[in-house]
């Protein structure tokens, strides 16, 4: 089973590396860009379980992603 999980900083969390993107875009003539966030995103093949979903939240919340910090969202597929 496929399984795609995305993970983004929180609303009110500094994000240098987005704001110099969109720094970089703006110095390219991309003027309509407002603003950048930058996030991760991992493509798993997963073996399918009674509790595949609750098992892929579990990861994010010991490994991928920071959640003081980060939220994320798992879609299976």
């Amino acid at each position: 089973m496929r399984a795609k999980v995305y993970v983004t900083l929180k609303a009110g969390v500094h994000d240098p590396a987005g704001k110099a993107v969109m720094g970089g875009l703006q110095n390219l003539g991309y003027s309509e860009v407002r603003e950048v966030r930058i996030g991760k995103f991992f493509e798993m093949d997963v073996e399918e379980g009674p509790n595949v979903e609750g098992r892929l939240r579990e990861m994010c919340e010991k490994l991928l992603a920071n959640t003081v910090i980060e939220r994320f969202r798992v879609e299976l597929g």
